[in-house]
């Protein structure tokens, strides 16, 4: 089993991997677990505060160091406790690695990954420091927190697990698991407003349909995401 930690000061927000879809399925399954971990619990004065001002002035809060430390610390305890022999801690910012599929299967490849979603202006730099291996972004924009950046990486590894997704094949053809861009896909009816199916899908020869996909990929992604192709030099 797969185990994840999420310190957050929102943990009701991912109820929406664990109770929905693909990735609700999995935890059913007991294919993973996910444990929230709010830094308000790991304070200590009574009205529990995890931020305060910037040194050095400037708009906005920042989440103060030991709180997260100690959660982090607790998740970690957790996982060594299950079992878990490899992990990792992550902290969600535009300042990290980009996510991409390459980096979703590096990542899956551990027993555990311990997450910290920042807010407001971010977190003491002494806690990336002292306890995080690794920043992961997923774009190049600004969002309110760490939450919604947690829960698509952590979406797209549960959907690795074996288990998880009912198609393996699912998993294997998808946008970027190639390295391409996926081939359109169609459905029920053959016709709709005009527009017909390709006939290649219709006609039963898996060989043609396999050619034909392929095709697809490779233009879509030489039109769409260019980037993505490897430049080969000369033979």
């Amino acid at each position: 089993m797969k185990r994840f930690d999420v310190v957050t000061l929102f943990p009701e927000m991912f109820s929406a991997l664990t109770h929905n879809g693909v990735t609700g399925r999995g935890e059913g399954r007991g294919i993973y677990d996910l444990v929230c971990w709010n830094p308000r619990e790991f304070t200590d004065d009574p009205r529990r505060t995890v931020d305060d001002r910037p040194y050095g002035g400037g708009a906005g809060m920042v989440l103060t160091p030991s709180p997260l430390v100690k959660a982090i610390h607790t998740a970690k305890c957790r996982q060594l406790s299950t079992g878990v022999k490899l992990s990792k801690t992550i902290y969600l910012s535009p300042q990290g690695r980009v996510l991409n599929q390459q980096l979703v299967e590096e990542l899956s490849t551990f027993d555990g990954l311990v997450l910290l979603s920042g807010r407001y202006e971010g977190v003491d730099e002494r806690v990336i420091e002292e306890s995080v291996d690794l920043e992961v972004s997923i774009g190049d924009y600004v969002l309110s927190g760490g939450e919604l950046p947690a829960m698509v990486l952590l979406d797209a590894l549960i959907r690795l697990l074996p288990g998880v997704v009912n198609h393996s094949e699912s998993v294997v053809d998808e946008s970027h698991s190639s390295g391409m861009l996926e081939y359109p896909q169609y459905t029920r009816p053959e016709v709709f407003n005009g527009r017909r199916v390709p006939e290649v899908l219709l006609s039963g020869h898996h060989d043609d349909i396999r050619r034909w996909r392929q095709e697809q990929s490779l233009g879509r992604t030489r039109q769409r995401r260019p980037d993505l192709l490897k430049t080969e030099g000369p033979n």
